[in-house]
Formats: structure tokens, C-alpha cells, sequence
């Protein structure tokens, strides 16, 4: 008799409108044509090295803004923020708010800071302001811009320069943050979450940071 070896697949075929597995939420600010300040939330984004890839919408004020002067900050807020990251959800720095972004209940906030109630810090590099209540702020210019499809724009930027608090700091070491300490907020389909405790010790830590400059 012959025994079958085949393993049944677990899996479903499914087809997601939304691939949000998660990703850490970000509050990307940028400089307004009148010389304001913009707040954009987003969570496309990840890093390689010191450069953040950024998918962002292409008929958003923050594509405008991030093409006309190439200079903006990106604010990484912790799991306390949440309330203020979420009273930034359905609004746009642009006075003529697009047709699809009306349909799903958007609205034009020239005041993105008084919306949030965030406080605002001015930066060392670049123009855009950083945002005080967010533990990480990186200073940020955009080096390349790659269209995604007609509307989504995937921004290349270096990071110039990092302000953390010195909360999320690995004590004893100069330039560390200790995970243990940092609790980033995170979007998984629209929701969102915070990180656990650590599950288990890992061997790639063990490789010392500074190898990696």
C-alpha cells in the first residue's frame, strides 16, 4: 500500500482590496504653498538603511508639497497617540478635496496641528516642522520618486538627521533605541494595534548595530 506524503494546504485563495498586514503608522509632515503646516498619517512605508520609502497618494496635498520643495519630517508616534493620529482620519490639507476622497467623508483641515492637538517643533534640516509628542522625528529629503500606478507615488527619501526621546533610549549607549522600550503604533487593515512583549530571543541581535553603518 502506498501512503500519500502530500500535505494538505491550509490555505484560501483570497483577493484583498487592502494589503495592511501591518506597518508602523507615520505622521509625515511637509510645508503648504501659503507656508503652513501639513500633517498626513499614513503606513506604506518601511526603510532601507537610512532611506524611507513612502506610498503615498498621488492627488494628496502631502505628494504636492513633498514635489515642490522635497523636504519633510517623518513622526513616529507611539500607542499613547493614538487619539490624536485617529482625529487626523478622513481630512486633507487640500482646499479642493478630491472627488473620491469626499465620497468616503473626507474634509479640508487647514489646521492640521490644532486638529490633532499636536505641538510643533521647528527642524534642524529642512522646513517642515516636527512634532513634539512623537518619540522619533526623521528629518527627511526626497531623492527619488517612482509612479506606482495612476494614483499612488512611491516617495524615496533620505534621513538626515534623527531626534528621539531620551525615554526610548537603550541606556548606557550613545545612539540605540531599546525595543523594550519603544512602543510604536501600528496599522493592520485599518485598525490599530501596538506591539507585545518580546516572544523570543533573537540571534540577529547578537550582530552589533554599528555594523551596519
Amino acid at each position: 500500500m502506498t501512503i500519500s506524503t502530500q500535505t494538505r494546504d491550509p490555505h484560501t485563495v483570497i483577493d484583498p482590496a487592502i494589503l495592511y498586514f501591518g506597518t508602523p503608522v507615520v505622521l509625515v509632515t511637509s510645508v503648504n504653498p501659503d507656508g503652513s503646516s501639513n500633517i498626513m498619517p499614513m503606513s506604506s512605508a518601511f526603510w532601507l538603511g537610512q532611506t524611507g520609502v513612502l506610498g503615498i497618494g498621488a492627488r494628496s496635498q502631502t505628494a504636492a508639497n513633498l514635489r515642490r520643495n522635497l523636504g519633510c519630517v517623518l513622526n513616529l508616534p507611539s500607542v499613547d497617540l493614538v487619539t490624536e493620529v485617529d482625529r487626523l482620519a478622513l481630512t486633507t490639507g487640500r482646499p479642493d478635496v478630491p472627488p473620491a476622497k469626499a465620497e468616503r467623508g473626507y474634509r479640508h483641515e487647514p489646521n492640521k496641528f490644532g486638529r490633532a492637538g499636536l505641538t510643533a517643533l521647528s527642524s534642524d534640516t529642512v522646513d517642515a516642522e516636527r512634532i513634539a509628542e512623537c518619540p522619533v522625528n526623521l528629518e527627511a529629503h526626497v531623492v527619488d520618486l517612482h509612479p506606482v500606478d495612476d494614483g499612488i507615488l512611491l516617495f524615496e527619501v533620505q534621513v538626515g538627521r534623527v531626534h528621539v526621546h531620551d525615554s526610548i533610549r537603550m541606556p548606557g549607549t550613545e545612539h540605540r533605541i531599546d525595543p523594550d522600550r519603544w512602543r510604536p503604533l501600528v496599522m493592520s487593515f485599518q485598525h490599530f494595534y501596538g506591539l507585545g512583549d518580546r516572544v523570543h530571543p533573537s540571534r540577529l541581535a547578537s550582530i552589533d548595530e554599528e555594523l551596519y553603518r
